[in-house]
């Protein structure tokens, strides 16, 4: 059934390009109230955060899962959410966190957060929160437990000051975002059509960014089929699996396309389990970041067709993409809420920029089923992914101003 009210919502965001909104030439007062619940907050979310860092939730590590979602859906539930589970489907597991608030006025927004990391088990043990000058440090303190922590309190927030002017909010927890949301994919695409539009809490670029566009992420594979032979008895009887798999990734990885924005990068490269044979089986596997959709159909053709140039006569070559993460593009729409978001931001003197990103994250997903997608909402911070991971203490109060004002403005559609 066609949604004439989101249609509107939808018209009304790219009308605001029109009109100038992505450039104001000044900026409202900052809504004293909104300011002062975010400082008032600020040592009491810190410590939240310290609880969630210090919980091991590589993604697949289910008993650490259940504890940091069992102490988000307790806190949750204080502010008057109604939160369901939905267990991630098959080969993910552990569970999806759905929170939903009820208000009078009319927005529906959708905010997406994630509680796995790429950390291994007893990384927490061994590299516990700690702050040390104006940074906090931990696995996932920004990727993505900062965001978790912003969603609460930005939601938290609204409930103190009383404000329900909106139709809905839903906070989605995702229990496997850093391995492609293969056991939640299906859910946040229902649940973001739901809304008119979509706040992904990933971190806050470094440069105090948003993220307004992000490449779409596949994996390309690459398998031989060689003959087995005495390495060194009888090495022209076998045919090496390892060195045309070699030479596959040498050619296959220059499938890129600058101008397009598309790379092709080979990371994982198996053959081979004794040195004195001459290896009949070998295996690459290829990481793929494309811009625009259809380069995944380029890259899947020309993947098949350029590996049939083979270095090592009678091996068999077959080739595969498999597609994470459709991209999602910067569109009228998104640059609205960019617009929108800036001029809050201007609110407190401060200036909030636009980038890109070629990481693939969940928002793809609610900007491939076609709402109105935004990202970067999380607390700022750097070193993703590393065991120096950080977040910008400074940037708590502002953030949680910036996504309590969205959610407000949102709310009531202004």
């Amino acid at each position: 059934m066609f949604d004439f009210a989101r249609s509107a919502f939808i018209s009304s965001l790219s009308l605001g390009i029109a009109l100038g909104v992505a450039a104001p030439s000044s900026f409202a007062e900052p809504d004293k109230q909104v300011y002062e619940k975010a400082e008032q907050y600020k040592g009491e979310a810190l410590k939240l955060l310290e609880r969630l860092v210090n919980i091991d939730t590589g993604t697949g590590d289910e008993q650490g899962l259940s504890q940091v979602s069992g102490i988000v859906i307790e806190e949750l539930k204080k502010i008057g959410a109604r939160v369901e589970t939905y267990p991630a489907t098959a080969p993910a597991n552990g569970n999806n966190v759905v929170a939903t608030f009820t208000g009078t006025g009319k927005g529906k927004i959708f905010l997406m957060a994630h509680m796995d990391t790429v950390f291994k088990h007893g990384t927490a043990t061994a590299k516990p929160f700690y702050v040390k000058g104006s940074r906090a440090y931990g696995p996932g303190v920004m990727d993505d437990k900062g965001g978790v922590v912003a969603g609460l309190y930005a939601l938290k927030i609204l409930q103190q000051l009383g404000f329900k002017d909106y139709a809905q909010i839903t906070l989605l927890l995702n229990s496997n975002e850093e391995t492609g949301s293969s056991g939640s994919r299906a859910l946040i695409e229902k649940v973001a059509k739901q809304h008119d539009v979509v706040l992904n809490l990933e971190p806050g670029r470094a440069a105090d960014g948003l993220v307004v566009w992000r490449k779409g992420s596949g994996t390309a594979q690459v398998d031989v089929v060689g003959k087995a032979a005495h390495a060194g008895v009888a090495p022209d009887s076998g045919r090496n699996a390892a060195m045309e798999v070699a030479h596959q990734v040498l050619q296959l990885g220059q499938l890129g396309d600058r101008e397009k924005q598309t790379t092709v990068n080979f990371t994982v490269i198996n053959a081979g389990g004794a040195t004195n044979v001459i290896p009949d089986h070998a295996t690459a596997f290829g990481d793929v970041r494309v811009a625009v959709p259809e380069e995944f159909d380029r890259v899947e053709k020309d993947l098949a067709k350029v590996s049939e140039k083979k270095l090592i006569p009678d091996t068999q070559v077959t080739t595969r993409l498999t597609r994470g993460f459709p991209p999602m593009p910067a569109n009228p729409q998104s640059e609205a809420l960019a617009a929108k978001a800036q001029a809050i931001y201007g609110e407190l003197g401060k200036k909030l920029t636009l980038e890109g990103s070629g990481g693939a994250a969940d928002s793809s997903l609610s900007a491939g089923v076609g709402i109105p997608t935004l990202d970067g909402f999380g607390i700022v911070g750097g070193g993703i992914h590393t065991p120096e991971e950080y977040a910008e203490v400074d940037s708590i109060v502002p953030r949680f101003y910036l996504l309590t004002r969205m959610l407000m403005d949102l709310g009531n559609r202004k």
